[in-house]
């Protein structure tokens, strides 16, 4: 039998990091028998659902490079699909007409609320024969099975057993005839094929339902896994604060699509030890069966130490790639300033993001920069001057502008002066590039060129000079 999931978010909101492990988990399992992924949208709930999700859900799923191989579909394009399944049920008398009001509900509802029972529809419409009353709405109910167990096989949480007469008779068609949540879920993974249902385990109460509905229709079970939640760190449910943004979001903050699917799979799932995967080893190991029962902790630290690991390894040519519209956006132009490819490299092992390489590399570009205020007050003093003005004549006349001669430039001057080599170094960082944190001197200056690391030299000398002409 080949493997066939699905992954059908509901575009009333971004792809969150639940919803990317989720289709994560489908895409995986699905790759590594060989199989499918279907693609689909679940917008019957019209209220909710906007143009605007869709959207953010197709730029989530691109982003993360999570293909499919069937789709996209769209539920709102099948109602006659769903209409005729319904009246299927409705002839072979599993489903039926309901014509209860809404005030007769809301005081079923309360009635059997204040007798402390579990609030459910109490079959009143059923056994019912014959036209409604004139005037009433009408909903279509499914006739669920009174008496006896439902057991799902599921490959996280084992045998979960149901009680049939805990379950009411739920409405699959509304009063205008449009089709529920539970009655076009079971139509599509009928009519897919769908094999292997890997969800969320907030969807495990919902599949006795389904599976009654399911089975009404002559459709075969599929495998059932129910995946632990996520929570934020504090064993809350996760919510915007622990990090539940779209994941559009992470892109925007520097964070490897790589990355982040490595994060959300070691989310509830582990081989081993082993933190680190490609893409390729994750399709080669991954299986339900590892599928951890308990609730995962979103830990942002985790996620961003990932991401460093990545950024670290990568293929300078990706790191490139990924980091170029950053750049862009910061308006760093290497016409003015180092290639891409020297500042990735002298910043990759310094950043945890690529944001971070990008602020970390703006000094590097530009003629002038601007001198943090607590550095220079605290390096940039009188005593820095006789440092700065050596280094000055020292670095032009280095030729080549390479970093080992730097290097041994820098050495030699503080050797000549009787000093330690940070004292030499770091009143010329903050010459330099305006702060105490940088990549190697040497790297720093030979990022900059010669020109430009004179030129700010000299100004820092301009400052000092300054500085110590003020009044104490």
């Amino acid at each position: 039998m080949a493997v066939v999931t699905r992954f059908p978010p509901s575009p009333t909101g971004y792809l969150h990091i639940g919803g990317a492990r989720t289709a994560l988990f489908n895409w995986l399992y699905a790759r590594r028998h060989g199989g499918r992924m279907v693609f689909r949208i679940e917008d019957t709930d019209r209220e909710r659902s906007t143009q605007a999700a869709v959207d953010a859900i197709f730029e989530g799923m691109q982003w993360l490079g999570l293909d499919y191989d069937d789709g996209p579909y769209f539920q709102t394009q099948r109602f006659d699909r769903y209409h005729g399944a319904i009246d299927q049920l409705i002839r072979e008398g599993k489903a039926y007409h309901c014509y209860c009001s809404k005030d007769r509900l809301e005081t079923m509802r309360n009635e059997q609320m204040a007798r402390k029972e579990k609030p459910r529809y109490d079959g009143h419409c059923r056994e019912r024969s014959g036209p409604g009353p004139a005037g009433a709405g009408t909903v279509v109910r499914f006739r669920t099975p009174q008496d006896g167990n439902l057991i799902v096989a599921d490959r996280v949480h084992g045998d979960v057993v149901f009680a049939n007469d805990e379950l009411d008779d739920l409405i699959i068609a509304r009063s205008d005839g449009t089709p529920t949540y539970h009655l076009a879920v079971v139509v599509d993974d009928i009519d897919m094929g769908i094999t292997h249902v890997i969800r969320g385990d907030d969807h495990l109460n919902n599949t006795p339902r389904q599976v009654h509905i399911l089975e009404g229709l002559g459709g075969v079970r599929p495998v059932y896994a129910h995946v632990p939640m996520i929570n934020g760190p504090d064993g809350k449910k996760l919510s915007k604060r622990h990090g539940a943004v779209s994941v559009t979001q992470y892109r925007d903050e520097g964070f490897l699509p790589e990355a982040l699917l490595n994060y959300l799979v070691r989310l509830g799932w582990s081989h081993g030890d082993d933190e680190i995967f490609s893409l390729d080893e994750l399709i080669e190991k991954f299986d339900i069966d590892a599928i951890n029962k308990s609730a995962a902790s979103f830990n942002r630290d985790k996620l961003l130490w990932v991401n460093q690991q990545y950024l670290q390894s990568a293929p300078l040519e990706r790191l490139i790639a990924a980091s170029r519209p950053y750049f862009v956006a910061a308006e760093l132009d290497s016409a003015v300033g180092p290639s891409l490819e020297d500042a990735i490299e002298a910043q990759r092992t310094r950043a945890k993001t690529l944001l971070e390489i990008v602020d970390k590399s703006r000094s590097f570009f530009g003629e002038s920069i601007e001198f943090e205020p607590a550095a220079a007050q605290k390096i940039l003093t009188a005593e820095a001057l006789p440092v700065l003005r050596a280094l000055a004549a020292t670095l032009t006349a280095v030729e080549p502008w390479d970093k080992p001669i730097l290097h041994a430039a820098v050495e030699a001057v503080a050797t000549s002066l009787g000093l330690k080599l940070g004292q030499v170094a770091q009143p010329l960082r903050v010459a330099v590039t305006g702060g105490t944190a940088s990549p190697a001197i040497d790297v720093s200056l030979a990022l900059l060129g010669r020109d430009r690391c004179l030129a700010r030299i000299g100004r820092a000398v301009a400052y000092c000079e300054s500085s110590s002409a003020k009044p104490g």
